[in-house]
């Protein structure tokens, strides 16, 4: 029911920015912290100040997102710019699953959310006895719902009627929406299922596979012609063909736009296309856009790739030609224990490493332009 401790680190570094930056913006705090961390060791009411502050003026969210002060990586400010989706009010922390515990709205109709803890189990913040009312701010956070970290707790008693009340409450939500673990939470009431039938899926023919992937290259080679250069176009349609290869394809399963974006993202996340040193470069947020989808969605589909060939840094498969020869780590070979520039090894080296498909070419046979 809490985060993972890597988890909970990536929450509180990312709120913390944020929660900073509002106020330097809205001076919330007379005495205002230098920097995030000495932000973060002001008092709990003090913190309240901030947090309530920024409640009235939650578009600071996107002010944070377009001047990344605190320079954070692409997913990272999708995280921060899913925050809009936030829910905050009073609830009853009614019950303790396994997987979350149950917050249930005060606001009607009642909805039953599922939240985990950050590094402090609930039964630690609040005690054992439940249900108990609170007011805090629930966030999105990955596929997951958080509190922000602060929490004020009422001393009220629940007597029989109230419990009974809260029991009926929580069926009706469940009855509704299920137990919402992700926001924002679908508009659409939950459908009941009936009797279960078996299914058939039937496998998609070439043709769908076929047409789907043209349109994709189509978008991709649009993109790389306005944005980019034949260099990147030639690796982003080599990654949605193998992308297609893949049984089932994963190209079928989402829109169109934010497979190409993804793709994009993914060739130039292994090239640092976001580092200014290069020509060309792009902030990955900016293929999104280009794209016409949310950096969130596009930040899954890199995610989604990566998790499916295994594609890292300075992957020797996917980096541009034009940058092979400055990629350190394709060179990098182990001979007899020894890790060796195989470039500065004998020929006789250079092709055993070459045979052994340890090295993309022989250094010396590549036509130099």
């Amino acid at each position: 029911m809490i985060l993972s401790p890597q988890d909970a680190e990536l929450f509180f570094k990312l709120h913390r920015a944020l929660m900073f930056f509002v106020n330097q913006r809205l001076q919330a705090v007379p005495d205002r912290p230098a920097d995030p961390d000495e932000f973060s060791l002001l008092s709990p009411e003090t913190l309240l100040k901030v947090r309530d502050a920024f409640l009235q003026h939650t578009d600071l969210i996107q002010s944070f997102i377009e001047e990344n002060p605190a320079r954070l990586s692409d997913e990272e400010l999708a995280i921060v710019g899913s925050w809009q989706h936030r829910v905050h009010g009073k609830f009853y922390i009614f019950r303790e699953m396994q997987k979350y515990m149950v917050f249930l709205s005060t606001a009607k109709p009642t909805v039953a959310y599922g939240v985990l803890a950050l590094w402090q189990p609930f039964e630690e913040l609040i005690g054992p006895y439940l249900p108990i009312m609170t007011e805090t701010v629930l966030l999105p956070f990955k596929d997951m719902i958080v509190y922000d970290g602060l929490m004020t707790s009422y001393n009220i008693s629940f007597g029989g009627g109230v419990r009974r009340m809260l029991n009926e409450s929580y069926k009706e939500a469940k009855a509704r929406h299920g137990i919402v673990t992700t926001l924002p939470m679908s508009d659409q009431p939950r459908v009941v299922p009936g009797p279960k039938t078996r299914r058939v899926r039937r496998a998609p023919s070439k043709e769908e596979t076929g047409e789907v992937l043209r349109t994709i290259i189509d978008m991709i080679d649009m993109f790389c012609k306005e944005h980019l250069n034949e260099e990147y176009a030639m690796l982003c349609r080599k990654l949605a063909e193998k992308l297609a290869r893949k049984r089932p394809t994963p190209l079928l399963r989402g829109s169109p736009q934010s497979w190409a974006s993804g793709i994009v993202r993914a060739i130039g996340w292994v090239n640092f296309l976001h580092d200014k040193s290069q020509t060309p470069h792009l902030r990955l947020s900016d293929i999104d856009a280009g794209f016409g989808i949310s950096a969130s969605s596009g930040a899954a589909k890199l995610a989604a790739i990566r998790k499916m060939l295994r594609i890292h840094p300075f992957d020797a498969e996917w980096t541009l030609p034009s940058r092979m020869d400055d990629n350190l780590l394709i060179w990098i070979v182990e001979v007899n224990g020894f890790a060796v520039d195989i470039r500065h090894a004998p020929r006789q080296l250079q092709e055993v490493a070459f045979s052994k498909g340890l090295i993309p070419y022989i250094p010396g046979d590549r036509t130099q332009k």
